[in-house]
């Protein structure tokens, strides 16, 4: 069992999102002590992410299912989570994350758009049988140039 695990629905590789959520995984993990921590990038799934049966893919969904705290992260399309997300996290089983504490971090441009993405991804994540927190982080613009400092300024208000 993992402790910690980020999964990424970004559709592009090394996104502002991704080093966010990657920053904020590390800084839990290493909160927990010895905690182990494990990242799912969805653009590394490429194609295999819409093949039945792709090893990668299966692979990203055991981690995601053996995660003790799962932090989901995505960007906002159009007023949602991305749809790459969706299709990972549509082929989990239904209740496939009871008993797993979920944290929602969602990027934008402006702050509407992330409390409305973020609000959709949260009740995503209880659909799926996630204990989800009271408040996921969402991050726009300008704070997207630390994300170190958000991810740190965000774990001192969970961990509070």
């Amino acid at each position: 069992m993992t402790d910690v695990v980020v999964v990424c629905g970004h559709p592009q590789p090394e996104s502002r999102t991704l080093r966010l959520a990657t920053a904020l995984g590390e800084r839990i993990a290493k909160s927990r002590g010895d905690a182990t921590f494990v990242t799912v990038d969805v653009s590394a799934l490429g194609p295999g992410l819409m093949t039945p049966d792709d090893g990668a893919t299966g692979e990203a969904l055991m981690e995601v299912q053996d995660a003790t705290l799962l932090i989901v992260a995505t960007p906002t399309y159009r007023g949602t989570y991305s749809g790459a997300l969706k299709v990972l996290l549509d082929q989990l089983p239904a209740n496939a994350l009871a008993g797993v504490l979920a944290v929602p971090v969602v990027t934008a441009d402006i702050q509407p758009q992330a409390n409305n993405a973020e609000a959709f991804l949260a009740r995503l994540l209880r659909e799926l049988g996630a204990d989800v927190v009271d408040f996921g982080l969402t991050a726009i613009g300008p704070e997207l140039a630390d994300p170190v400092a958000v991810a740190d300024q965000y774990t001192a208000a969970l961990i509070a």
